[in-house]
């Protein structure tokens, strides 16, 4: 990956600030000065790499039950479901 250190002024900034963006796509790094000063850089923004859970670790909430749901059902709700 590229990576080379430019300066620039406040005001070069706001004029080209697209032309900014695509260097700093292509792996630039950007630093924004007024005057003399250096205010702000720009660099590449990294994604954090996704992590994978490891064998075993528990990465949802637990199944909870409605009371009552493994209850007996009546006969006339057996029927109705055709048990």
């Amino acid at each position: 990956m590229l990576r080379s250190m430019k300066s620039i002024t406040v005001y070069e900034a706001k004029t080209q600030f697209s032309r900014l963006l695509a260097q700093v796509e292509k792996g630039e790094e950007v630093t924004v000065c007024r005057g003399k000063q250096p205010i702000a850089r720009l660099v590449p923004y990294a994604k954090p790499p996704r992590r994978r859970p490891k064998v075993g670790e528990v990465t949802s909430k637990p199944v909870r039950w409605a009371r009552g749901c493994f209850a007996p059902i009546s006969g006339e709700d057996a029927e109705l479901w055709g048990l």
